[in-house]
Formats: structure tokens, sequence, C-alpha cells
């Protein structure tokens, strides 16, 4: 009886796994892609027993009587030094000659040169990736995968929304299968196509009309001194600081681009701080049109011309600006002894109350009494005397005088002496010039 046992080489795989494996028999070689036989009578210890003989097949082995005359002679001789020899044999049977058959492993085939070659199964269409998918060939396989932009889910390619994961620094608008990155108003778009730059708009457009300051994803425009920013934020406008405050000069402001400047009046220069006043005096630089017989008197912003003082009869002249009325003149007994006369200056709207002249006897008697008053000149009650001693008075003015304006006050003294039974009175001719400004 001969009992046999083999195992036959087949390739096996399973649908749709690009995996490679060799059947029991064969082992994978490799360094060139092929299943090879494995010799199992020498790699299994007693294949065989008793008075069976292990004899390898391709992809297996048989176990034979040790007296079969068809294997005995290509097989014993391996085992001679355990068996005893056989008698000898009669003539050498002619056997054919068993060779293994070249096997390729799972994903490749024979070629026209008996090779072993890779299957693209992309190109032959034998692949099994799901519509959606794409079929990448690879050595011995093949691979489903997803174009960029999608990922497989579940055996289906479903689209990546990039902008859920911050691909873009600031805007992102997703499309399928891919998306597209902008930026924010002041901003640009750098290269790599995902993160922004700040855009120079100073450099690139210079939307102001004055001074642009960059900000990042932003400007701002600054205006020059005496100027301001109108309400666009772009443009500059002319700023009036003469609207601002009238004491930035002293007489008049006038405005100017971006700037401002002050003037005087006629008979005025500007000071070194560019603002205050100051009255020229004709009279002393003799830029004045009087006569020889005339006298100059300069006044805030000007000069008079004064003519020389002339008495009345019956006054008679005692100097150049006093007059007196002889006792002796009948006419003189209702009049004052003496007319003194006076010039002053004043500035216009000067702060009141204020004194601004004072008035006293000369000359003081036993028994005798002043009194002081405006005689003549107040009719707008604009000053009153203020007495401040037994022989003095000072002229107050308590309400403020415009000009340019010429106001004459006859202030008088009245000399009272109850032991000789006397009165009499002397006057101050008193010719103010108000200015027509108040400096």
């Amino acid at each position: 009886r001969i009992l046999t046992a083999f195992t036959l080489a087949v390739c096996l795989s399973s649908p749709g796994k690009a995996q490679q494996q060799c059947t029991n028999g064969f082992d994978l070689d490799r360094a060139s892609g092929q299943c090879l036989d494995i010799d199992e009578c020498r790699t299994i210890p007693e294949a065989c027993r008793g008075d069976m003989v292990c004899v390898n097949q391709n992809g297996g082995y048989l176990c034979v009587p040790r007296t079969n005359p068809v294997y005995r002679s290509p097989y014993l001789n391996p085992y001679s030094n355990i068996y005893p020899p056989p008698p000898a044999p009669g003539p050498v049977p002619n056997y054919p000659t068993v060779t293994r058959p070249l096997i390729c492993r799972f994903g490749y085939q024979l070629d026209e040169n008996n090779q072993c070659a890779d299957v693209d199964e992309c190109a032959s269409d034998s692949h099994q990736c799901n519509p959606t998918q794409i079929c990448i060939n690879t050595e011995g396989g093949y691979t489903c995968s997803c174009t960029e932009g999608y990922w497989l889910l579940e055996g289906q390619c479903l689209d990546i929304d990039e902008c859920r994961y911050g691909y873009c620094q600031q805007l992102c608008a997703n499309v399928p299968g891919s998306y597209s990155c902008t930026c924010n108003p002041g901003f640009t778009l750098n290269d790599d196509g995902r993160s922004c730059q700040d855009v120079n708009e100073c450099t690139t457009e210079n939307p102001c009309t004055q001074t642009c300051v960059n900000t990042y994803g932003s400007f701002l425009c600054r205006c020059e001194p005496g100027y301001e920013l109108e309400a666009d934020g772009v443009n500059c406008s002319d700023m009036d600081e003469c609207s601002f405050s009238e004491f930035l000069c002293q007489h008049e402001c006038v405005n100017g681009p971006g700037s401002y400047y002050c003037i005087c009046p006629s008979g005025y220069n500007l000071l070194d701080d560019s603002r205050s006043c100051q009255d020229i005096n004709e009279c002393e630089t003799r830029n004045f049109t009087c006569t020889l017989q005339q006298t100059c008197f300069n006044i805030p912003g000007e000069y008079k011309c004064l003519d020389p003082v002339r008495c009345e009869d019956p006054y008679i002249q005692i100097n150049e600006n006093r007059c007196m009325c002889p006792a002796e003149n009948t006419g003189c007994r209702d009049q004052p002894f003496t007319i003194l006369y006076r010039v002053m200056d004043m500035v216009s709207g000067r702060s009141v109350p204020s004194d601004i002249f004072q008035m006293q006897a000369t000359t003081r008697y036993p028994g005798a009494y002043y009194i002081f008053q405006i005689k003549s000149g107040n009719e707008g009650r604009e000053f009153y005397m203020r007495q401040t001693g037994p022989i003095s008075a000072t002229l107050v003015m308590t309400r403020p005088v415009k000009g340019p304006r010429t106001i004459q006050l006859d202030l008088e003294m009245i000399t009272v002496n109850t032991v000789i039974n006397f009165r009499g009175s002397s006057v101050i001719r008193l010719r103010i010039y108000v200015s027509q400004y108040s400096f």
C-alpha cells in the first residue's frame, strides 16, 4: 500500500486587497519576488516514518515505501548512512525529470521574458476602488485614494473644509476640493496664498492731503500745525486761530494759511512778542506836522498840535499856560481868580474806578478851608472829585470812556476864609484826549 501526501501551490488573494502571499509549500524570495518550493524532506524532521521514504515535490512532498522501485533510485542516496544498502539492482529504468514551474506572487505576472512583472491594476481596470476614489498603482498592488482637497471616509471621498481648520490667516472661502484665502481691507495676500501682509497705504497711494501715518491694516491722516482734520479723516483745512481767542493779538489778528499774525494800527509798532503794540511817539521822532507856534502833544496812536494859550478878557496871561483875572478889575468879581490850562492823554476803555488827576492848593492861608468840585464838562457824570486832604483832591473816573474823544473839564478849588470873610476860586481847565485804542 502506498500512502501519498502532497500540497499544491496556489496563489491566493482576498478581493479588494493588494497584499500578496505564497501558499503552503512555497516561500517568498524577496530578491526575485517569486514563490520558491520548500524542501520539506530537509526542513521537517521525520517527515515520513516507518518504512516510508520522503520524496520532495513542488509545493509539497511524498512518503513512499522504501521498496518502491519507482522512487527508490533518485531519493535513497541521501539516506544511505541510515538504511542498509539495497541489493544489487537490475537495469535502472529511465524516469522522467521533475521540474519546478515558475510562480509569481500576487500582483505580478510572467512577461514575455518569463520574468515576474508588476500588474498595473489601475490601467487594466482590475481594481476595486470606489467611483469617487482614484486608483494609484503600486509595486505588486494598488491603492485607493482621494484627490487633493478630499478625504476618505467610509469608502467615500468627502470635501475637506479647509476654512474650518484655519488654513487662511484672515478670510477663507471653501470650495469643493479646495479653498480660497483673501485678506481684510488694508492687507494683501502673500505669495503662499494663505497669510496676509499689511499694506502701507502711505507709500502706495498716499490718501492724505498732508501727513500720512501707516497703521496695522489701515492708516491715519495728520495735519500740519495750523490745520485741522476734516470729518472725512483725509483732508486738512486751515484752522482759524483768530476765532479761538480775542487775546491772541493786542489789536487785530489776521488769519493765514496754517498760521496767523498780529497787526497794529497806525501810530503803533509791533513788539518782539509778535502780539503787543507799542505807541510811536511822533513828537520825539519829530514825525509830526505841527507849526513852530504849536506844541506837539503825543497821545496813544497819534499826536495833537496844541495852539498857544490865549487868555480872554478880562484875563491877562501870566505865563504860557496860566491866565489871571486882576482883583482891581470889576469884571473879575464873579470870575475865578486864575485859570490854569492842563493837557493829559488816556487810553480808551480804561478800567474804573480810576484816579486820573490830582489837584492841590499851592498856598494855605490861616483860617481858610478848601472845597473841590467839577465846575463844567461832566455832563455825562463820568467823573467826580474826591477830597483826599485839607488842601487836595483827586479826579476819579467812574465810568469807562471810549475814544477817540476829547473831554474838557473845569476843576474848581474854592477858598473860604471866615476870618476875613473871603471866598474865591481857582480853576484848572483840564483837556483829556482819549485815544481810539485801549493800549
